[in-house]
Formats: C-alpha cells, sequence, structure tokens
C-alpha cells in the first residue's frame, strides 16, 4: 500500500526519464503523439510539482537520458535492431546539439543532479552507469517520472527492480502515445515490478512529511 512506504531522503532518488523537448514541448518530433496522454494527465505540470517537492526535500535527482541520434552513430554496421530502435534511428529523435535532443528547460540539471550515460534502446539501466550512480549515493528506492510509460519507463522499472531498487512510478507524471498504451502498462505490467504506483498528489504528501 501507498500509505505504508517511506522515502527517506538519504535512501530515496527521483528519476527523471527522457525529459526531451522532442517528447514533451510543442514542436518536438514525438509531442503530437504523445500529446492525448499528456494533456489528459497534465503530465508535464505533475512532472515539475514532483522534481519541486524533490528539491525541497533534499532528495537526490537523476536523469536518465535516451540516446541521442548522432551523425556519428554505427547503426549501419549493427546486425541487429528492435523496431523501436530503428524507427528512433531514422526519424533522428533526441538529435544532438538541436532542440529537440535538449531537455525540456523545467527538467534541466541543476549542480548536484546526476545525469546518467545515454541509454541505447529503453531500459534506463542497460549499459550505462545508473546503477553504479544510485549505489554510490546510497539510494534504494527510486521515483520514476517522464517517458515513455510502455517502453522506458517500463523496461527502466523491471530493470531497477531485478537490481533490488524499490521502485516507486508516480502515474500522472508519465506519459504515452495513447490511453491504450498507458492502461497495459499501470494496469498489467508495471504493477508486478513496481513497489507503488500512485499520483502526483500523494508523492509529494509523502515528500514533504
Amino acid at each position: 500500500m501507498a500509505s505504508e512506504k517511506s522515502y527517506e531522503p538519504a535512501l530515496t532518488g527521483l528519476l527523471i526519464v527522457d525529459p526531451y523537448n522532442d517528447f514533451l514541448s510543442e514542436g518536438g518530433k514525438l509531442y503530437d503523439r504523445a500529446r492525448s496522454t499528456l494533456d489528459a494527465l497534465n503530465v508535464v505540470d505533475h512532472m515539475r510539482q514532483v522534481l519541486a517537492a524533490a528539491r525541497a526535500a533534499d532528495v537526490q535527482v537523476f536523469i536518465a537520458p535516451h540516446h541521442r541520434w548522432r551523425e556519428s552513430d554505427p547503426y549501419s554496421r549493427w546486425k541487429t535492431m528492435p523496431p523501436v530502435q530503428v524507427s528512433a534511428a531514422q526519424a533522428h529523435v533526441f538529435a544532438d546539439g538541436t532542440w529537440g535532443g535538449t531537455f525540456h528547460p523545467d527538467f534541466e540539471p541543476r549542480p548536484g543532479d546526476i545525469v546518467a550515460q545515454e541509454h541505447w534502446l529503453s531500459s534506463g539501466f542497460a549499459n550505462t552507469d545508473l546503477d553504479l550512480q544510485l549505489k554510490k549515493t546510497g539510494v534504494r528506492k527510486i521515483v520514476v517520472i517522464g517517458m515513455r510509460a510502455n517502453t522506458c519507463i517500463e523496461s527502466t522499472v523491471r530493470f531497477g527492480a531485478e537490481l533490488g531498487h524499490e521502485v516507486t512510478v508516480v502515474k500522472d507524471a508519465i506519459g504515452s502515445f495513447g490511453a491504450a498504451e498507458m492502461d497495459a502498462s499501470l494496469q498489467f505490467n508495471m504493477p508486478q515490478y513496481a513497489s507503488a504506483i500512485i499520483s502526483t498528489d500523494e508523492i509529494v504528501k509523502m515528500l514533504s512529511a
């Protein structure tokens, strides 16, 4: 039960997944696909509220960024690529050095925030230093917000649980490409791995206690 959870600042980290303009800002390459859930759940404002509460509580902030597309990417030499990676590569999503590949201005890192290495596919943990950074700062409870529910959020939640972290998902501070994707993740998939799936109001209240 969410009411039984605790979020001690020394043990808790806020993890913001893929807060790029391409996802969260009007004009971004993926914004129109995400707009329905972003608007329905007021996702960006809820992300702001969770981040503000985390900072006020002195909770360590982490960012898990997706790989930024670059001309130098070795995709042409790769022997295998799953569909989601192919589409991102073809569309030059989160292109390095572009506005779309820049973090939304409200989620730019501040001094002391930790930006993990870019993940190539979906999990913020796979082939990055995120787990090391969490462990080095004493974090074992992760509060997750950001994009996209059924890909990077879900993969990161699963992997985090596999590594022994206690993971909380803020259900109205994540978005996706439609209600069906959100429902599949929140109703069937993430409850198997997340220790809590709660609202922005709930996590803000607990962080502020």
